[in-house]
């Protein structure tokens, strides 16, 4: 039993489990607050424009049945405002941060030293221009 509660607490404590867990919880908590901004701001802004602030009451009956395609249509706008929003506030500002800290690889050399005289010779050169030494 003992082995079996130190298997355990291995595995909650591995890196990926601990990572994992804390994304899970920052992504609910940023999901509200992504909730909160299309609900509360997007939203009524579109509202403004288009003068319909709620497509649920969209529907049409073909023989007896109705088809609420006004649900459809919130849940893809909100869906639509959603990604945007995830995109434009979270992947781009991210994207920029990881491409700034990224450096650039060195170039390859172009120039190699004598090692008679030590000053700077092309790659390729077979011979010192400044002391003339063969340089393999």
């Amino acid at each position: 039993m003992a082995n079996l509660l130190k298997d355990f607490k291995q595995f909650l404590l591995r890196g990926n489990v601990v990572d994992l867990a804390v994304g899970v919880v920052i992504g609910a908590a940023f999901g509200s607050v992504i909730t909160a901004l299309v609900s509360d701001l997007i939203t009524p802004l579109i509202a403004a424009i288009a003068k319909v602030p709620d497509f649920g009451a969209l529907k049409f009956t073909l023989n007896g049945s109705q088809f609420m395609y006004g649900h459809l249509i919130n849940a893809t706008v909100s869906f639509i405002l959603i990604a945007a929003a995830v995109f434009f506030f979270v992947v781009k500002p991210i994207n920029f941060l990881v491409a700034k800290s990224r450096k650039e690889p060195p170039a390859d050399p172009t120039t190699k030293k004598c090692p008679e005289c030590l000053s700077e010779i092309p790659i390729g050169a077979k011979r010192c221009s400044h002391c003339t030494q063969i340089v393999s």
